[in-house]
């Protein structure tokens, strides 16, 4: 019986999972996207050009692949127009191989302005949203007042789309918020009539039909598993539940269908907007780290915080999501430093302790591990057996801390920089 495999991040989101999706989707026939919306991109480097995707699933560029944007995606009509006309001129055509779940809920103009409202009520207590109005659309998904993409479809669609217009402006008039609406309505009605150029799919029986067929299918997750809403480092985190879990009710397959759990984590780590970050660095090398590493949003631009590997949070990833394979990303950032370190463990009020902690904003102390930097350019290596002994020995003790192996090392931006063990 086929089995649906998983790939997803397992620190702060930004771990590279375009380029590892764009890497293993010829290994499968299907490429589904099964959370999130347009505020995380997935950066992609190959034959000298750089792609950001922030809907559309990154097996996109391999053609005669099947992708399907699932139940569990807010989409924004407008962001996903700019994105798919801007793929077509580059020469992929997107009406033969994407597909979009009728249970996919839409982003509309007020949710933006919703999402800016909130942000600026909360004052000093931002939690740094990218104002793509997602925050807002899951919660009318969960409170049962969204609006979803099979609504298109609807003779009824101006009603429903009036109604949710109205609570909203009801809400921002209680905000005491002033906005203008008139561009970006405009815009949206004009992006929802492309949005149905494509095909409009009840993607939960197309999936498991696929499944029963035997195709191979990938499915693909934005941000990371410190942002899930349940299991992130709340309340700075996502609206979507971005952990393994996810992929069962964001694609509508059963446990029993989940296949190997590809986990992505970078050999640092990294962070953008607000949220506790226990090994942060506001010295040189993070400085460093930040500029060599390239650490800005795909598509907000934002500065990424940037610390060493955290490997309690990277454990207690793995352990929510069942991780069968790891797959490290950025490893030549670190090329040239004389010494990297690893949080083993944290001390918080004066008691070590392994597990990361229901309290995050506290006095939280990692305790470090040192390791040699491996001094070389890790881009000329071609098979793990070249490495050096210094940069192999960082590699298998995450492999031995984690007790899960480390299956892909990325070594530069390019698809084809990758080392499959």
């Amino acid at each position: 019986m086929k089995k649906v495999d998983v790939i997803l991040g397992l620190q702060w989101g930004d771990e590279g999972k375009g380029k590892v999706v764009d890497v293993l989707t010829p290994r499968y026939e299907v490429v589904a996207r099964f959370q999130g919306g347009p505020n995380a991109g997935h950066t992609l480097e190959f034959n000298g050009e750089k792609y950001v995707l922030r809907s559309i699933p990154s097996g996109i560029f391999q053609g005669g692949k099947t992708n399907i944007i699932g139940n569990g995606v807010v989409l924004d009509a407008v962001l996903f127009r700019a994105e798919a006309e801007e793929l077509a001129r580059s020469g992929h055509d997107l009406t033969r191989q994407l597909c979009i779940s009728k249970k996919a809920h839409l982003i509309l103009p007020t949710h933006r302005i919703l999402d800016a409202a909130y942000e600026a009520a909360k004052g000093s207590s931002k939690i740094g949203t990218t104002g793509k109005g997602i925050g807002p659309t899951y919660t009318d998904k969960v409170s049962r007042n969204g609006m979803r993409v099979g609504d298109l479809l609807s003779p009824d669609f101006r009603e429903i789309y009036a109604r949710a217009k109205a609570r909203h402006e009801q809400i921002l008039r209680s905000l005491n918020y002033t906005y203008d609406i008139t561009e970006l309505e405009a815009q949206w009605f004009e992006a929802v009539e492309y949005l149905k150029r494509f095909r409009i799919i009840d993607s939960e029986y197309e999936i498991n039909a696929l499944l029963d067929d035997d195709k191979s299918i990938l499915a693909e997750g934005a941000q990371g598993t410190l942002l899930d809403v349940d299991f992130g480092s709340y309340p700075f985190v996502t609206s979507s539940n971005t952990v393994c879990a996810g992929v069962c009710t964001g694609l509508g397959v059963a446990p029993r269908r989940i296949g190997e759990v590809y986990g992505i984590f970078k050999a640092y780590c990294t962070r953008v907007g607000s949220g506790p970050f226990p090994t942060e660095l506001f010295d040189q090398t993070g400085e460093q780290l930040c500029s060599i590493g390239h650490e800005f949003g795909a598509v907000t631009g934002r500065r990424r915080r940037c610390g060493w590997l955290d490997l309690v949070a990277l454990k207690y990833s793995i352990m929510i999501n069942g991780v069968t394979q790891l797959i490290m990303m950025k490893s030549d950032v670190m090329n040239d430093f004389d010494t990297i370190k690893v949080a083993t463990a944290y001390e918080i009020d004066g008691e070590r302790t392994t597990r990361f902690p229901f309290e995050t904003e506290g006095d939280i102390k990692p305790v470090y591990r040192e390791f040699p930097g491996w001094k070389c350019d890790l881009r000329k290596v071609t098979r793990y057996e070249e490495f050096p002994e210094a940069f192999k020995r960082y590699v298998e003790f995450i492999e031995q801390e984690t007790g899960v192996p480390v299956k892909i090392i990325s070594i530069g931006p390019d698809r084809g920089e990758t080392i499959v063990r």
